[in-house]
C-alpha cells in the first residue's frame, strides 16, 4: 500500500535524531514491525485525536500500535525519549542539561466518558482531571503528574515533586501562583530539597484586564502546545498512566521538530 504523506510523519532528520534512542529490537521471534511507522502513527493519533480503531490503513494494525504504546508506557520508554529529547533542545538554546529553576502550575480538562478515575474541579467547574506540570524556563517540561480533578494543587504537586526533585539536584527556585501560597508547603518543598526556593508570583488585586505575568506565562505556554493536540483537548484515557504517557509524546514530537 503507498505510503500517505502526513504532517506528522518523521522528516529523515527527525528519524535520525530518534533511532539511536531505541532500544534494539529482539533479535528471536517474528520480525519486527517498522518501529518509524509505529512511532508516526502514535505522532499521528496524538495530533489527530483519533479513536484507536480510526488509526488510517496504510499505518500498522491499529492493535500492534497499541500493544507499543502500552509496552512503552510499562517500560518508562517514553519518559526516557522525551527527557533525552528535552536535554538536547537545552543545548541547542545555549542551556546546561540541568536546570536552576522551574515553574509549576496545573490545568484542569475536562474527561470523556471513559471508566477511569476523576473528580469535579469547583474552581474551573470541570468535571475530569487535572494535569500538573513543572517545567523549565524554555516550557520544556520537567516532570508531570495527571490525577483526578478535585485533587488541590498543593496536593498535585507534593505528588509531582516527590517523583522527580530527586534528578533535578542543581534546582535553586520554584516559581508557582498563588495556588500554592502556604508555609506548609513551602517547609515541604524544603524538607525535600533543602536549598530550593519557592516563589509565589501573584496576581495584583488592584490589576484590571490582562496582563503576562513574569515566569508563569511559561508554563501557561506550555499548556497552549499541549492544547493543540487534539488527543489532549479531552482526556480519553482510562489510565493516568496513559494519559501522562500523551503529554510526553506531545511533546516528544513538538522538541523533534524543533531539533531537525
Amino acid at each position: 500500500m503507498k505510503k500517505a504523506t502526513y504532517d506528522t510523519n518523521l522528516t529523515d532528520a527527525q528519524w535520525a535524531c530518534l533511532q539511536p534512542m531505541l532500544s534494539k529490537p529482539a533479535k528471536r521471534g517474528r520480525p519486527p514491525i517498522d518501529r518509524r511507522r509505529i512511532i508516526e502513527a502514535i505522532l499521528y493519533l496524538v495530533k489527530c485525536g483519533c479513536p484507536w480503531r480510526y488509526l488510517p490503513a496504510d499505518f500498522p494494525n491499529w492493535k500492534t500500535v497499541y500493544h507499543v504504546f502500552r509496552q512503552w508506557i510499562a517500560n518508562h520508554q517514553w519518559a526516557v525519549i522525551h527527557d533525552t529529547l528535552r536535554v538536547l533542545v537545552r543545548r541547542a538554546n545555549g542551556k546546561r542539561s540541568r536546570p536552576t529553576a522551574a515553574i509549576l502550575d496545573s490545568q484542569s480538562v475536562k474527561s470523556a466518558g471513559h471508566g477511569g478515575q476523576v473528580g469535579y474541579d469547583a474552581a474551573k467547574r470541570i468535571k475530569g482531571r487535572k494535569r500538573h506540570l513543572l517545567v523549565d524556563t524554555l516550557g520544556l517540561i520537567l516532570g508531570v503528574a495527571v490525577t483526578p480533578a478535585n485533587t488541590t494543587e498543593r496536593d498535585g504537586a507534593q505528588l509531582l515533586l516527590g517523583r522527580v526533585l530527586g534528578w533535578f539536584t542543581w534546582l535553586r527556585i520554584l516559581w508557582v501562583d498563588g495556588g500554592y501560597t502556604g508555609e506548609a508547603f513551602a517547609q515541604w518543598v524544603k524538607g525535600l530539597r533543602p536549598k530550593l526556593k519557592v516563589e509565589v508570583v501573584k496576581r495584583s488585586d488592584d490589576l484590571k484586564g490582562f496582563k503576562v505575568l513574569p515566569h508563569r506565562w511559561v508554563v501557561e505556554r506550555t499548556f497552549g502546545w499541549l492544547m493543540r493536540q487534539r488527543r489532549l483537548v479531552r482526556d480519553y484515557e482510562t489510565t493516568e498512566s496513559s494519559a501522562e504517557a500523551w503529554i510526553y509524546i506531545a511533546m516528544i514530537r513538538i522538541q523533534l521538530r524543533r531539533l531537525a
